[in-house]
């Protein structure tokens, strides 16, 4: 199997993933993603696990299966969750609230257990509604809606689960951004957040907490160059370009592939939009940019 464009030539071999998260969240959003396979260059997607339009989606992704790399998309903020509903999480009908912020504080705080405890049910059980509709045995890809399993409540629970399940994993997603690589760019970005800024020096923050803590795990794990937080919303073309050839350099360097991600999957059909139940996930999923980033993977 081929999910990558390889990147020039001599040294480590190097490799670009065009990436789209929230794959599977509704079946015409699914499609739009997945036109950008069947018209450009998409060749990685990460899969909402607790959707209710998850078998539809798999099956309009199952005549491409091999040429796209998947990875489970672990969610605590949107939908309704796949275990039984837990105060501070969900809502009573079980709807996801997961905070970031309060998250990471209750990472330290009294009751870190009994969460952790909750936080493994769940996981597992959104991993297994993937995983049954891969290949038996294949080593799964994970990562996190909006990077929350980043929150070291949330990815030691999946440290343990990995543990205790013997789940093969073959690529845990560390977005990590390499800020040197922006630097010289900085006037050339359209629509440039400064907020993404603090996002990806909190990330960075937790990439180094967890690889302090699990690096002899993580070592065993593929690594990528990550692109996708300091732009995160404004990953047009455009924007990408420019900072392309510093990327490949590093990449290079490192031996690494690249994960270029984007959310090119915008929910448009009204009654999609009103099954939405997350706010900030109503106004990104919404918003214009979400076909624009499609720019980024045409040819």
């Amino acid at each position: 199997m081929h999910f990558a464009e390889e990147i020039g030539t001599g040294g480590p071999a190097a490799f670009i993933e065009y990436h789209a998260d929230d794959y599977g969240l509704f079946f015409a959003q699914s499609k739009r993603i997945l036109d950008c396979h069947t018209r450009g260059k998409l060749n990685g997607i990460s899969i909402l696990p607790n959707s209710r339009d998850l078998e539809a989606c798999m099956a309009l992704l199952e005549p491409i299966r091999d040429e796209i790399a998947v990875t489970i998309h672990l969610n605590l903020i949107e939908g309704k969750c796949l275990t039984a509903p837990r105060k501070g999480m969900t809502d009573p009908d079980g709807i996801l609230r997961g905070n970031f912020g309060s998250l990471l504080l209750r990472s330290w705080l009294p009751g870190r257990k009994g969460l952790k405890a909750w936080l493994k049910g769940e996981l597992r059980a959104q991993i297994q509604a993937v995983a049954a509709y891969l290949p038996e045995g294949e080593a799964v890809r994970l990562d996190g809606h909006a990077h929350y399993h980043m929150l070291p409540v949330v990815f030691d629970a999946l440290m343990e689960i990995i543990e205790e399940d013997g789940l093969k994993v073959s690529y845990l997603r560390i977005p990590r951004e390499h800020l040197g690589i922006y630097r010289k760019h900085l006037g050339q970005f359209q629509g440039f957040a400064p907020v993404n800024l603090v996002k990806v020096m909190i990330l960075n923050l937790l990439a180094w907490r967890n690889e302090r803590k699990y690096g002899g795990y993580l070592d065993t794990l593929e690594k990528r160059v990550f692109l996708g937080v300091f732009l995160s919303g404004r990953m047009y073309r455009e924007n990408v370009e420019p900072i392309l050839e510093d990327a490949i350099a590093l990449a290079k360097k490192k031996g690494q592939k690249i994960e270029l991600l984007a959310h090119p999957g915008g929910v448009e059909e009204p009654e999609d939009i009103r099954r939405l139940t997350n706010a900030e996930d109503i106004a990104f999923l919404t918003s214009d940019h979400r076909r624009r980033e499609m720019s980024l993977f045409e040819y």
